[in-house]
């Protein structure tokens, strides 16, 4: 299958960038289609991480207002994996390490990768890299996370596993990437625990 970029042409650039394109492509049925006028939306690859605790058995998820989620009858404030935008240079690992001490003040251990997966492809480039990492969930300050002079304000929600993974059914987490993350984790919960456990227990967070 082949495809022609005619023009490409940068129609907003902001703290987001639009990119309108003139396109063709191959027909299914032989041949090429006309030329089609598309806009894309560039924001930039995103690191997901959802935090397990395997020893207490318990999941960290965030919860922010997000302007996406208004007049969708669905609320603004949203529970979430920790998530970051990758910046020029930098590796999957750092981001999400990064984000996760923003976030929710703790460290990770090992990343284990959930899925790369384009977010809505009709429409933007985005690409999401999504993992789930152990974490101490023990004492965990629960406001006052992200940065302030960013216009963030998180606060973290340290649920039973069973509790988090029941968030599927009742209609708890209506954004991609948490419910993408839970589905994983529910079918590879076991398993994650059995891995982990067998490890030292990851930094204390807690008082000194």
């Amino acid at each position: 299958m082949d495809y022609d970029i005619i023009d490409r042409e940068v129609v907003y650039n902001g703290f987001f960038r639009m990119t309108r394109f003139t396109v063709r492509h191959a027909l299914f049925a032989g041949g090429m289609s006309g030329p089609l006028v598309r806009e894309r939306f560039e924001r930039g690859d995103a690191v997901g991480v959802l935090p397990y605790d395997p020893w207490e058995d318990r999941v960290v998820l965030v919860e922010q207002f997000r302007v996406g989620a208004l007049d969708t009858g669905m609320g603004p404030w949203l529970l979430e994996t920790v998530a970051g935008i990758v910046e020029a240079g930098e590796s999957m690992e750092t981001v999400a390490r990064r984000e996760t001490r923003e976030e929710a003040d703790c460290e990770l251990g090992e990343l284990v990768p959930i899925s790369r997966y384009l977010v809505s492809p009709g429409g933007t480039s985005q690409t999401v890299h999504l993992y789930c990492a152990p974490v101490d969930s023990r004492d965990l300050r629960l406001d006052g996370h992200g940065h302030a002079d960013e216009g963030e304000d998180i606060r973290l929600h340290v649920l039973p596993a069973d509790e988090a993974i029941g968030l599927l059914d009742t209609g708890g987490v209506e954004a991609a990437m948490p419910i993408i993350a839970l589905q994983w984790f529910a079918l590879n919960r076991a398993w994650l625990k059995d891995r982990w456990r067998a490890a030292p227990r990851a930094p204390y967070n807690g008082p000194a």
